[in-house]
């Protein structure tokens, strides 16, 4: 009897051992416990209209709260949110894999207290079905002024998902530029 390729190479791929990252440069997800609030129709119907609501709703002067429960509305349940970043002393890169809520806590009150303005400058979108992978390059800055010079640069990875009836955020893993790790041309706007 002949063994298809496919069997086989699926008895292989169980067989090898699974590379892992080092347990210190994995930050465990928490569940989200504050139930999703309906959404604003506008802020969901088209995949500009949740990214522009995406970056408004995280954006906002110092001492001034944001709204979160807005936040939530365009995330499913437990949607992740991944900040990468590298490990001290250059060994190798983490993640912190957060629930929405999780990153509500975490990030939060930095926003609030220092003054936070994110915008995206271009964007890289591919879809197939219902679901859209946007490469979404943005710029930070403390304020709204356009003519403060960013302190920070880099990509958003977005995963959304169309249900039929609107957009939802499904995941963003993201990457700030730094030395070494500059947004290559591609992913900048065109001038």
């Amino acid at each position: 009897m002949r063994v298809p390729a496919l069997l086989v190479l699926a008895a292989v791929a169980v067989s090898a051992p699974v590379p892992r990252l080092a347990a210190q440069a994995i930050t465990p997800p928490g569940v989200d416990s504050i139930a999703r609030p309906a959404a604003n129709p506008a802020d969901v119907a088209s995949i500009d209209a949740i990214l522009k609501t995406l970056y408004d709703v995280i954006s906002g002067p110092a001492g001034q709260a944001r709204n979160w429960d807005r936040f939530r509305s365009i995330l499913v349940p437990n949607a992740r949110l991944m900040p990468t970043g590298s490990r001290p002393g250059g060994a190798g890169a983490s993640v912190a894999m957060l629930s929405g809520d999780d990153y509500v806590r975490r990030a939060g009150p930095g926003l609030e207290r220092s003054g936070f303005f994110e915008r995206e400058i271009h964007r890289v979108t591919e879809e197939y079905g219902h679901i859209v992978h946007a490469f979404s390059t943005y710029e930070s800055r403390r304020t709204a002024d356009l003519g403060e010079k960013p302190f920070s640069r880099g990509i958003n990875s977005i995963q959304l998902l169309k249900d039929g009836g609107r957009w939802w955020v499904v995941s963003i893993y993201w990457d700030s530029e730094r030395p070494g790790n500059e947004i290559p041309a591609k992913y900048l706007p065109r001038d």
